[in-house]
């Protein structure tokens, strides 16, 4: 006589199993696209409202089923498809390009007092250390120099676990490529308010860009400062970038 598998109903189904249902609902409508990190246990198990053992116990059911890979970095979502797109004005730094060959092309981070503006703008004391990342590029002859200094706020690193994580490397020594900042802070539930304001500077034949981005309780989260050789009169414009 052949034999009928019925799935549990939902109130049968032990927790770790509900909890592994609501996440890989959450990879599959791309709120953690495929290939991204997934956030840490303990944030799981307080978005969750369960243990951390029962999140362990989920992400197992999760590996057996290929959904989820875990390497030495983490745990990664591994459905099938691709990651979600990042618009162009999206990238970070601001100023970043594509590179040719034998171009110079290196970021880095740093645990530092930020500059005075920065500090300033940022809310934070003048004494008080964040997250600097510092951006440098030059063609294959040493010209078309640009050179970025991004500053990132208390909010930032206390919302986007990302950011945060670099506190811990950031000695100024290794590459530091945070092309993703601005996808982790809508992750985060953060809108994006950029306001960048270019400006001749007098005497050279460059332009400054500063860039001040807040979210949508106008809490600063970064602000950065450009230099690059070139000519125009200044401008200012706005965008919004919604949360995802």
């Amino acid at each position: 006589m052949a034999r009928t598998t019925h799935r549990p109903h939902v109130a049968t189904q032990p927790l770790y199993w509900r909890v592994a249902t609501r996440l890989l609902d959450e990879l599959r409508d791309g709120t953690i696209p495929p290939g991204e990190r997934l956030p840490a246990e303990r944030q799981l198990a307080e978005h969750f409202g369960v243990s951390r053992e029962t999140v362990r116990q989920a992400l197992d059911v999760l590996r057996r089923g290929g959904l989820v890979a875990t390497d030495r970095r983490g745990s990664h979502a591994s459905l099938p498809g691709l990651p979600v797109e990042t618009p162009a004005s999206m990238t970070f730094p601001l100023g970043l390009r594509g590179t040719g060959p034998g171009a110079a092309d290196r970021a880095t981070v740093t645990w530092e007092t930020p500059p005075a503006e920065h500090a300033e703008a940022l809310g934070l004391d003048p004494d008080r250390r964040t997250l600097v990342h510092r951006y440098e590029s030059a063609g294959a002859d040493g010209l078309d120099r640009r050179t970025a200094v991004t500053s990132f706020s208390a909010v930032a690193l206390t919302e986007v676990a990302e950011l945060a994580r670099y506190r811990e490397r950031a000695d100024g020594t290794g590459t530091a490529q945070l092309l993703r900042a601005y996808d982790w802070m809508r992750r985060a539930g953060l809108t994006l308010h950029h306001r960048d304001a270019i400006t001749r500077l007098p005497g050279a034949p460059s332009v400054r860009v500063t860039r001040r981005v807040h979210d949508q309780y106008a809490r600063p989260l970064e602000v950065t400062d450009l230099v690059v050789d070139a000519q125009q009169d200044a401008l200012v414009y706005e965008f919004t970038l919604p949360a995802a």
